[in-house]
């Protein structure tokens, strides 16, 4: 879970947002399923999954997420994976398709994340991607 007006990132089990809403201080607004698959290529590994909203099945987007596990430093692999999503994007550019390619670059040192990867790190980009998806025209 990651309270992004805060930057605070905290681990909380699922039965958290059923006490959230009883106490009335979480009302959801808009409820987003994700769901794809993983490859790997190489040393790499690389999810791409559909974003609908639960309960209907019109497509709010798109998700890659490219993890190069061989190196935990985010900079360092930042580089590469860069590298991978110009092409990505360059590719997609040649083909008309709907929509358009967002790259999402975060500031992790706001949210008190260091340099060395982590499962947090991945919460913060997934919930601002996410956001970015529930404020979309729909």
């Amino acid at each position: 879970m990651a309270l992004s007006r805060q930057r605070l990132i905290v681990e909380a089990e699922s039965s958290m947002q059923t006490i959230m809403e009883n106490l009335q201080s979480y009302i959801i607004k808009l409820a987003l399923n994700c769901e794809g698959f993983q490859y790997r290529l190489g040393d790499f590994r690389v999810r791409v999954g559909k974003v609908v909203p639960i309960n209907s099945e019109k497509l709010r987007g798109i998700v890659i997420e490219m993890e190069y596990p061989t190196i935990s430093s985010w900079k360092t692999s930042h580089l590469i994976i860069s590298e991978f999503f110009d092409i990505l994007k360059e590719t997609l550019g040649k083909k008309s398709l709907p929509g358009h390619f967002v790259h999402d670059e975060l500031n992790f040192s706001e949210f008190g994340l260091s340099d060395q990867y982590t499962s947090r790190h991945t919460v913060v980009q997934y919930a601002s991607i996410l956001a970015q998806m529930s404020t979309t025209t729909q």
